[in-house]
């Protein structure tokens, strides 16, 4: 598996903070290019805004998804402009000459080294796929709402059909990391195709940005327990909306959203669950299998995978000691070097401090195994949850998911459920798909971005025809 052209990318995105100066007028507006940086272009969107009082300077990453990251430490001198991304494990400094509304210089971060070039102008991001487009006017009633998990703050958007309530509902339950109330990646939105689809079909909708999204705070703070509140503080939400039925609330939770289900219908009653490539093994079995898939995926050796599981395994296996986590560190930190021994001429001229890239990706990669969510994941055993799940459920597989396969979570989840007795449950898994439920070629998450961004055939219809199944009974 060679990563090393990644990491930068994932920096990026992992942890901002807010400006603190101001900008000038003149840089008012959308800027749009890219980074070049070994031999990729990451495209880019920098908005510069001085109005409503403070000024705010965000940055868009079209193709990761995310929007409006903030920037900080915004300088303009003569024809010189400075900004900076504060992402996770080192800042990601921009120093650029502005000529003719065109920003061009250099982009370092974390040892590397590479150019980016924006112009001032209208930017949008990449055209989304006829099925992410909303109609205009909407069928349905759209409404923003905002809400407290004890003293945590939630925003979301609650999707209400027309016509006479009150309605099922469904709250959408996220994956892991730190996502907005679309899922969004890559520019794909599956949360608001499959909110659009659920509520012309009758069912409201639910979905609520994680908690600490677009805010200070650690990546991998909180763990499932914690998003599982979150859930339940948005139940308590909907039972307050007239244009709701109380006893038809639901639950869909996509990858570890399938964990976080059964944890929040151990504390509050649902009317059903839909489980997205939810897993159903302990999550160190989880991501053994992931490396494996995915190195396998990606075009690796048997003996290639084989050397990265027993890396894993021995990583696992030292954590929780002082002397495991320095050993730990030191195994991180000769596989960095060893990255870079693999980079292509134009991947290495790009490091141009080989010591502070080793440093910032071992910080990065150490970071993330001392995460509360890491290790909470790692030792969770979702079966004791599934077995108490009481409510019907449609648990979801893609065929070429390598991240949560089926052939490991299903026939666990399976057992599950009759364990505890549910034998309400229907299982599918979808030909072709990834872990996205789009048509994939390896199911790999590198050829995401690649993909069309259109759910497989049925897909929608499969959801909507069994919950509307489920709630019909004893309608009002």
């Amino acid at each position: 598996m060679r990563k090393s052209c990644v990491w930068v990318v994932f920096f990026l995105v992992v942890f901002v903070l807010p400006g603190e100066q101001s900008t000038q007028a003149e840089l008012a507006g959308s800027w749009a290019g890219a980074i070049s940086i070994m031999g990729q272009e990451l495209k880019i969107i920098v908005h510069f805004a001085a109005s409503g009082g403070a000024p705010k300077w965000t940055i868009d990453i079209p193709q990761q998804g995310a929007t409006g990251l903030p920037l900080s430490n915004m300088k303009w001198e003569g024809d010189k402009v400075h900004f900076e991304l504060n992402a996770g494990p080192g800042v990601a400094v921009f120093d650029g000459v502005l000529s003719q509304e065109t920003i061009r210089g250099d982009f370092v971060q974390a040892g590397i080294k590479a150019t980016f070039s924006i112009t001032k102008g209208v930017a949008k991001l990449p055209e989304e796929s006829a099925k992410q487009k909303k109609e205009e006017p909407l069928p349905y009633l759209e409404e923003e709402v905002s809400l407290a998990s004890g003293e945590i703050p939630l925003a979301g958007t609650l999707t209400i059909p027309e016509g006479k309530g009150p309605f099922p509902a469904v709250i959408m339950i996220t994956g892991s990391g730190t996502q907005n109330r679309d899922e969004e990646i890559f520019g794909f939105k599956p949360f608001r195709i499959i909110a659009d689809h659920l509520t012309r079909k009758g069912i409201a909708v639910l979905r609520c940005d994680d908690r600490g999204f677009g805010s200070q705070g650690a990546p991998g703070r909180y763990t499932s327990v914690d998003f599982a509140s979150d859930v339940i503080a948005q139940a308590n939400y909907l039972r307050g909306r007239k244009e709701i039925r109380q006893d038809k609330i639901g639950l869909f939770g996509h990858s570890e959203g399938g964990i976080i289900a059964p944890l929040a219908s151990q504390k509050t009653p649902f009317a059903f669950m839909v489980l997205m490539a939810g897993t159903a093994v302990k999550g160190e079995e989880v991501l053994l299998e992931q490396v494996a898939l995915i190195a396998r995926a990606d075009g690796a050796s048997e003996a290639e995978i084989g050397e990265a599981l027993a890396s894993q395994k021995k990583v696992y296996s030292l954590m929780g000691s002082p002397a495991g986590e320095k050993e730990i560190e030191k195994m991180v930190a000769d596989e960095v070097r060893k990255s870079l021994d693999k980079m292509t001429p134009e991947q290495k001229q790009a490091v141009s401090d080989p010591d502070a890239y080793v440093k910032n990706v071992t910080a990065a990669q150490i970071a993330t195994f001392n995460s509360p969510w890491f290790r909470y994941f790692l030792a969770h055993d979702p079966a004791p949850a599934l077995e108490a799940v009481p409510c019907p459920v449609l648990a979801l597989f893609g065929e070429k998911d390598v991240q949560v396969s089926a052939k490991q979570n299903l026939p666990a989840m399976e057992k599950a459920f009759q364990k505890g007795g549910n034998k309400d449950v229907t299982f599918k898994v979808f030909p072709q798909a990834n872990h996205l439920f789009l048509k994939a070629k390896t199911g790999s998450p590198s050829e995401y971005a690649s993909l069309e961004k259109v759910f497989v055939p049925d897909f929608l219809d499969t959801i909507s025809s069994w919950i509307l199944e489920k709630t019909k009974s004893n309608e009002k």
